[in-house]
């Protein structure tokens, strides 16, 4: 058997793996239809941690605070800035009786680590329904807090929304930014619909508090500087308490990194967190990652070699029908439909980018959150 029909059948079972996946995100979450009834609004505590934000607390905060519900507290978490964050939290709280502050002074040990700054934040909480946000967050509509603390109940006690990124025109950035977001979202509920929930983003989550205190908080990570969201959810979330929030109204947006370097600086810290996943999350998103590489190098390496071209065709063909199928509804449902054209290029960019970003955290990890 020559070196090309065993790269041919190698590209036919990477095909095939691919199709599994996209199959499974299509049934599960791209297509699926989401309760979206409001109930009664529960006393919930939206927590905040700040790190020089000040001029992004000044846009997004009345928009947290005018929110259309009744009953909630904000908790404002100052870590260490050293802009004028804590004045302008101060302000907000001498016109707003539902604001509580938390100063966070430096202390070596916890040197810029999110999570000793979040647990303060945590600890000094209200109520027994915890929202996260963050600062340079805004809520889609002022019907956030009630869409998201609707999906809480006896069962449920993690509730897992969506940070979406502003869109900017003519920006190969932002469409990258959106494009990873929508991958990232895509595979997260999916998992979490299918009762192996993973992760979930700081931008936009909710957790009972005694699921904190019950974990012993971060404690099993504090040394990791990244994860607050992430690996927290990893390792409390199961196929009975957790829940997908995706409502339009449930979205917050964010404003992206306006510079490559900016962003995979961001990336290469969100990455490093995924080491510390469960197992068989790593197996499950390592296998995706590693066959959506191999599709494209495989793919390229049979054209180069002119192996049989026309069955090549017909696999790449049927490999992105499916993917832009479960891709298109699942951007539906995210607001994300412009991006879909652009999927090849996109997705090409993103693997690569990836791979530098593995590669250069194999070489120094992140250490700090800001």
């Amino acid at each position: 058997m020559s070196i090309t029909t065993i790269l041919f059948f190698a590209f036919v079972v990477i095909v095939g793996i691919q199709i599994v996946y996209y199959l499974t995100f299509l049934f599960s979450f791209s297509i699926k239809r989401l309760e979206s009834r409001l109930k009664k609004h529960i006393p919930v505590s939206v927590i905040i941690c700040a790190k020089n934000e000040a001029e992004n607390l000044k846009q997004n905060l009345p928009l947290i605070l005018n929110q259309d519900y009744t009953n909630f507290e904000v908790v404002l978490v100052n870590d260490s800035s050293s802009d004028e964050t804590f004045e302008v939290m101060k302000q907000f709280e001498a016109n707003h009786q539902n604001i509580k502050l938390v100063d966070v002074k430096t202390i070596e040990v916890f040197w810029g680590n999110k999570k000793y700054a979040l647990t303060l934040g945590i600890k000094a909480s209200t109520y027994d329904f915890l929202v996260f946000t963050d600062a340079d967050c805004k809520p889609k509509s002022n019907k956030w807090l009630a869409h998201i603390s609707s999906k809480f109940s006896n069962q449920k006690a993690i509730v897992l929304g969506y940070g979406a990124y502003a869109k900017k025109r003519f920006s190969l950035l932002n469409h990258l930014i959106r494009f990873e977001t929508v991958m990232t979202a895509l595979q997260y509920f999916s998992y979490a619909s299918l009762g192996i929930p993973y992760m979930g983003v700081g931008r936009n989550m909710a957790y009972r508090k005694e699921l904190f205190f019950n974990n012993n908080g971060f404690n099993n990570h504090m040394s990791i500087k990244s994860g607050d969201d992430d690996l927290f959810i990893n390792e409390v979330a199961d196929n009975k308490n957790t829940i997908i929030c995706t409502s339009t109204e449930s979205f917050t947006i964010s404003e992206p990194k306006s510079s490559f370097k900016d962003w995979i600086i961001q990336k290469r810290r969100h990455v490093s967190t995924a080491n510390f996943y469960k197992t068989k999350h790593k197996l499950l998103l390592g296998l995706f990652y590693a066959s959506q590489f191999l599709f494209w190098v495989l793919g390229t390496l049979l054209f180069v070699l002119v192996y049989d071209w026309m069955w090549v065709v017909a696999l790449i063909t049927l490999r992105f029908i499916v993917q832009l199928i479960s891709l298109g509804f699942a951007a539906k449902k995210l607001d994300e439909v412009n991006l879909i054209l652009l999927t090849p290029f996109l997705e090409l960019f993103l693997i690569t980018a990836q791979l530098s970003i593995f590669i250069a955290n194999l070489i120094s990890t992140p250490n700090h959150w800001k």
